[in-house]
C-alpha cells in the first residue's frame, strides 16, 4: 500500500476508536441538538417523525430507508413515508439553521466554500431527475440523480451545508413527468453551475469565507469563474487536464514584419505543465506522516485560459500539484485561480485540500448517515431526506469534535463554547445580502474579483512558500 494511503488509513482507524465514556448521554444530546430544527416544523407529529427519522439515519441499520427506520421504532411505515414523501413541510428553514450553526461553530475569515456535485445511482425512470448522465460514484454514464452540494471548510472542521437537485432539461420541459414527481411550477432548468451560484448568493453572506473551491466539473466552466469574479469571490477550482491555456509569461514568437504579430498558441494545461523546468516546482509539507512529513510539489504561472471555445478576457493563475505514485509516475491536479500571483503557495495548498475534505464529508454522509439510502420518487421527498441526512451528518461531526476535546463534560452539548479567559467569541453573522468582509485574510487587500487584464499581465515573482 502506498504511504499516503497508509497514513490516511491510520488516521481513519484512529478516528474510529471511540472510548465508551464518550457515548454516555448521546441520546439526550441528540434531542437537544434537534430541537432548534424541530422548532421549524408546524406540528408535534411532524417533530416526532423528524426525530425518529434522524435517529434511524444515525442507527446501525443496514439500509436506512423509510421502511427500515419505521420498523426500528416499532411503528407503521405509512406515517413516516407520508412525512418524507408527501407531507407539506418546508425544508429550507432547517438548512438555514444548519448554516447558522456551522457559521457560529466553524466560521473563520479565510474559510473555504466548496461546491461538489454528487450522483446517486437509481433504476427506472420515475424518480425525480433520474436519467442517464455522468455518475461519479460509478465512474461512468449511468441512470442516476445528481445533487449539487455546498460545503464549508475551516481549520476547525468541515461540514455540508446545502444541496440542490439537478433537474435535467428533459425533465424540466416534460409537464407530465413534472406533475407526477411533484416538481413545483416555479422550478425551471438550471445548470449545475447556476445551482451553485444560487446557494452562494443565499448562504455566502452568512458564512465567513475568503475562497471558493470545487472539482473539475465546477472549474471547467469559464462562465462560472466569471460569475465568481463579478461577485468579488476568490476561487481555486480544479480544471480538466485538457483545458486550453496560453502562457502569458513566455515571449511571443518573432515578428516577421508583415500581418498580425504572432502569439503563442493555446495548449492543453497538461502540456503546459510538462514543459515546465524542474526548478519551477516547489516542495511543501502537507501533513505529518508515519515516516515523516508528507509532501507534495506545486508549480504555478500566469495564463489566459480558453474554455467552451472562448478565450478569457482576464489573466488567471494555473496551480498544479503533483505527487509521486508507487510506480514512479506522477499524479497531477490542475487548478485555476484569480488570486493574486503573490499568494503564498501554502495557502493554495490549504484551499486545494478543502475540496477533498468535502469529498470526505459526502462519503461519511453516504456511509454513516444514510444520505444515499432513500426510496422516494418525488421532489419534496428527495429534499426532505437530503435535509435530514445533512442534519444527521452535522451531528456526527459535532460528536467527533466532542471526542477530540478530552476536557468536554459527558453531558455538555457538542460544540458548546465555554466561558473563560480562553474562550473565543462566535463569528458575527451577517445579514443576508451583505458582502462578507475579508479584512482578516492574509491576502485581503488583493482579494479575488480584482481581475488582472491581459495587457497588464507580468511575469511572476517568486511566491512565498
Amino acid at each position: 500500500m502506498e504511504r499516503r494511503f497508509r497514513v490516511r488509513l491510520d488516521e481513519l482507524l484512529d478516528d474510529a476508536e471511540v472510548p465508551p465514556a464518550l457515548l454516555r448521554g448521546v441520546l439526550p444530546r441528540l434531542e437537544a441538538f434537534l430541537q432548534p430544527f424541530l422548532d421549524a416544523l408546524r406540528s408535534a407529529e411532524q417533530q416526532t417523525n423528524a426525530q425518529h427519522y434522524v435517529q434511524g439515519l444515525l442507527s446501525d441499520l443496514d439500509s436506512k430507508d423509510v421502511e427500515s427506520i419505521a420498523y426500528l421504532h416499532d411503528r407503521e411505515r405509512q406515517g413516516l413515508q407520508k412525512f418524507i414523501g408527501q407531507a407539506d413541510w418546508e425544508h429550507r428553514p432547517l438548512l438555514t439553521e444548519l448554516s447558522r450553526q456551522v457559521a457560529t461553530e466553524l466560521g473563520e475569515p479565510d474559510g473555504v466554500l466548496v461546491f461538489d456535485p454528487s450522483a446517486f445511482a437509481k433504476k427506472g425512470t420515475e424518480s425525480v431527475g433520474v436519467q442517464r448522465q455522468w455518475c461519479g460514484r460509478l465512474g461512468k454514464l449511468d441512470n442516476c440523480q445528481v445533487g449539487v452540494y455546498l460545503g464549508y471548510v475551516s481549520r476547525r472542521e468541515h461540514a455540508l451545508i446545502d444541496v440542490r437537485l439537478y433537474l435535467p432539461k428533459e425533465w424540466a420541459s416534460n409537464r407530465e413527468r413534472r406533475q407526477k414527481a411533484g416538481v413545483p411550477k416555479e422550478v425551471r432548468f438550471r445548470t449545475r453551475h447556476e445551482l451553485a451560484l444560487e446557494m452562494l448568493d443565499e448562504r455566502g453572506p452568512w458564512l465567513p469565507h475568503a475562497w471558493i473551491a470545487g472539482d473539475d466539473e465546477m472549474g471547467r466552466c469559464s462562465w462560472f469563474r466569471g460569475e465568481l469574479r463579478s461577485r468579488g469571490e476568490c476561487y481555486l477550482p480544479a480544471v480538466p487536464s485538457n483545458t486550453s491555456v496560453r502562457d502569458l509569461t513566455a515571449p511571443d514568437p518573432p515578428y516577421g514584419g508583415h500581418g498580425r504579430r504572432p502569439r503563442l498558441p493555446f495548449v492543453r494545461v497538461e502540456r503546459w505543465c510538462a514543459a515546465l523546468a524542474e526548478d519551477a516546482w516547489r516542495t511543501i509539507e502537507v501533513r505529518d506522516g508515519e515516516k515523516g512529513p508528507l509532501v507534495t510539489q506545486v508549480a504555478w504561472g500566469l495564463v489566459q485560459a480558453r474554455t467552451e471555445g472562448r478565450p478569457s478576457e482576464v489573466a488567471e493563475v494555473p496551480v498544479v500539484f503533483r505527487e509521486r505514485q508507487g510506480d514512479g509516475t506522477w499524479k497531477h491536479d490542475y487548478l485555476l485561480s484569480n488570486a493574486p500571483p503573490r499568494t503564498p503557495v501554502a495557502e493554495f495548498a490549504r484551499v486545494f485540500k478543502a475540496e477533498h475534505r468535502i469529498e470526505d464529508c459526502l462519503k461519511r454522509a453516504k456511509g454513516e448517515a444514510g444520505l444515499a439510502d432513500y426510496q422516494v420518487r418525488t421532489w419534496e421527498g428527495w429534499h426532505h431526506h437530503q435535509t435530514l441526512a445533512l442534519l444527521a451528518t452535522w451531528f456526527l461531526t459535532r460528536e467527533t469534535g466532542r471526542g477530540k476535546n478530552t476536557d468536554a463534560g459527558a453531558d455538555r452539548a457538542p460544540g458548546e463554547r465555554t466561558a473563560g479567559p480562553d474562550a473565543s467569541p462566535a463569528p458575527e453573522l451577517r445579514s443576508p445580502g451583505a458582502r462578507p468582509s475579508h479584512d482578516e485574510s492574509p491576502f485581503a487587500p488583493e482579494r479575488g474579483g480584482q481581475a488582472l487584464p491581459l495587457a497588464k499581465a507580468q511575469p511572476l515573482a517568486a511566491s512565498t512558500v
